[in-house]
């Protein structure tokens, strides 16, 4: 009977090795980071008054930030810790940054790529947008959550959104993790992490990559 019972113990275990060794390099098993929205469809433009959609956001992870040109005061400091955020991550084929104008009235694409320049990005990895105000404030709120809706019901010609918050989507078009402040450098520093984690999930979508379970390559 013990002989019965170690056999039994040494198969259990052997079971679990394999598991182990069969799922290790599967996103399944992971926590994931929350899915806290979902970005509806919206069209503007970019620096070079090319059309840009939510559909541009597909396959990528994108950091997304709204700014003005005109701004003195937190956009500065926000691009500022945002540039440190493109530095890392810029040599990703699958990241960009979405740089929202929060003053399309004043923001037109000259001064757009006039500010990029000023920059001194790569405008296919930093991506400056303008459009028509109601949709640039509504897509701020309903689907990164930088602004409270609340504030819709106020005439649009009074709105102004100054936020210094940034949110983070992923390959599927959902905002992951949480609302980052992006004056704060330790959740700058945490949004890199979650940007990193985001990377690391399997573009397949799939759960059985590169497994016996199927033939399929990384």
């Amino acid at each position: 009977m013990k002989k019965w019972f170690w056999y039994g113990v040494f198969f259990v275990g052997l079971t679990a090795a394999f598991l182990v060794a069969v799922f290790w390099d599967n996103d399944f098993w992971k926590k994931k980071l929350p899915v806290i929205s979902y970005v509806k469809p919206f069209r503007f433009v970019n620096q070079d008054n090319v059309p840009f959609s939510d559909k541009d956001l597909l396959g990528k992870i994108t950091v997304v930030e709204f700014f003005f040109t005109t701004c003195k005061g937190i956009c500065p400091k926000m691009n500022n810790n945002m540039k440190t955020v493109y530095e890392q991550f810029k040599d990703q084929a699958d990241f960009q940054i979405a740089a929202h104008t929060c003053m399309p009235e004043t923001d037109s694409v000259a001064r757009l790529k006039f500010y990029a320049d000023s920059l001194g990005i790569n405008t296919r990895k930093w991506i400056l947008l303008t459009g028509n105000k109601v949709d640039l404030y509504q897509v701020a709120r309903s689907s990164y959550l930088l602004d409270d809706p609340k504030n819709n019901f106020e005439k649009i010609e009074d709105q102004f959104i100054h936020t210094q918050f940034f949110a983070v989507v992923d390959r599927k078009g959902q905002v992951r993790g949480q609302i980052f402040d992006g004056l704060k450098k330790k959740e700058v520093e945490r949004m890199k992490e979650v940007i990193q984690e985001l990377l690391d999930e399997k573009r397949s979508g799939g759960n059985f990559v590169n497994s016996i379970f199927t033939n399929s390559p990384k």
